[in-house]
Formats: structure tokens, sequence, C-alpha cells
């Protein structure tokens, strides 16, 4: 087992050690819309495209519109209908622009992903961009609250990901979400995060 336990040292953050999760395993993707690919069609939705490129069955569990209270409701019936080996936590876009309580948001998806751990499952935690005067204009940053969350739980971040995505106009079926080269996009940025974290086999 220890030959599949792989650290990464990535930006100062120590990054928890992980295992392979092997072909054929299900990983259950939990999120809102830029999850169940509003924008695109189901086909080209980023879970989809994640499993074509990992042998994985990724599940989709991504409801548009959904907020982390919302989302943290739904996981224990997930987790016991799929018991899936990873959950890719994408949640929170809507918290932020319906200007929930930040407080409230930090601690549903801290509880998400620690029901999500304490199924059996790996958890990858994905940051999602915070409303700022600089998303306006495009520029796009990662909310703090994700890298603090990863940090205290001691689990692995892909990071950047759908800010690199939203901010370039080729890449957006309009303001929020992606198009389908987008999600693929970010598909592809998910499998570099998931093979240096150890998650994935190269």
């Amino acid at each position: 087992m220890t030959a599949l336990l792989a650290p990464l040292a990535a930006c100062g953050r120590k990054t928890p050690r992980t295992h392979i999760v092997p072909p054929g395993a299900t990983a259950l993707a939990l999120g809102d819309s830029l999850t169940s690919g509003v924008g695109a069609s189901a086909d080209t939705a980023y879970p989809t495209v994640l499993q074509h490129l990992t042998g994985w069955k990724v599940i989709s569990g991504g409801v548009s519109g959904d907020t982390s209270a919302q989302a943290l409701n739904r996981l224990p019936g997930l987790l016991l209908q799929h018991q899936p080996a990873l959950v890719i936590v994408s949640i929170g876009g809507n918290d932020f622009l319906r200007r929930q309580n930040a407080a409230a948001t930090r601690a549903n998806i801290v509880r998400i992903c620690s029901e999500a751990r304490a199924s059996g499952a790996q958890v990858l935690l994905v940051a999602v961009p915070e409303l700022s005067l600089m998303a306006t204009m495009g520029r796009l940053s990662d909310h703090a609250m994700y890298e603090e969350i990863a940090d205290e739980l001691k689990i692995p971040l892909h990071s950047k990901g759908w800010a690199g995505v939203l901010a370039q106009d080729h890449l957006r079926s309009d303001q929020i979400h992606a198009n389908a080269s987008g999600y693929a996009q970010f598909a592809q940025g998910l499998v570099s995060t998931l093979q240096d974290t150890g998650l994935l086999a190269r």
C-alpha cells in the first residue's frame, strides 16, 4: 500500500497522502449547475468527460441552483446509493451569488467533505471563484475558503479550475457557466490534479 501513497508538495501546501482510485471504481461528482453541465449537453458535462479520461464510473451529483446546504442534504442518500471511492466536491457558487453567510457556507462544505470521508471515500475539493469587482471584469480568483478548508481537513484541492475556464469568453456559454469546450478543459485540468495528488495513476 505504501507504494501507492503519493504526497504532493506544491505551492507550499502540505497535501495529505492519498491512494490511487482504480479503474472501474465509482466517483461521485457533487455540485451545482457547473457539475450538471448547464451550458452544454449531458454528454459533454465534466463528469461524463472525466469518466472517459479516467476509466472510473463517474456519477453526476450536480443539481442546478443547489447551495452548499442543499448539497449537504442530498449527500447521505448519494453516498448510500453509490458508495463512491472518491467524492469530488464543487459547491458554493450559488451561496456566493445569493450573498449567503460565508461562515455558514464554509461550515456546510466542511461537513460535506467530512461526511464523505467518514463514509470511506477519499475527497477532492474543487475551489470556486469568489464574487468581486475584478470578477465582473473577467479576472476570477478562487475564494480563499477552499484552500483553508483543504488545509484544515488535510484533503487535496483542485485550484484555479473554474476560475481559469470562466475567465475566458470562448470557454463560457454565459457569465457563470462553461460550454462544452470549457467543461472539457476543466476535466483535463482535474485529471492533472488527480494525478499530481496520487488519486489517479499516470
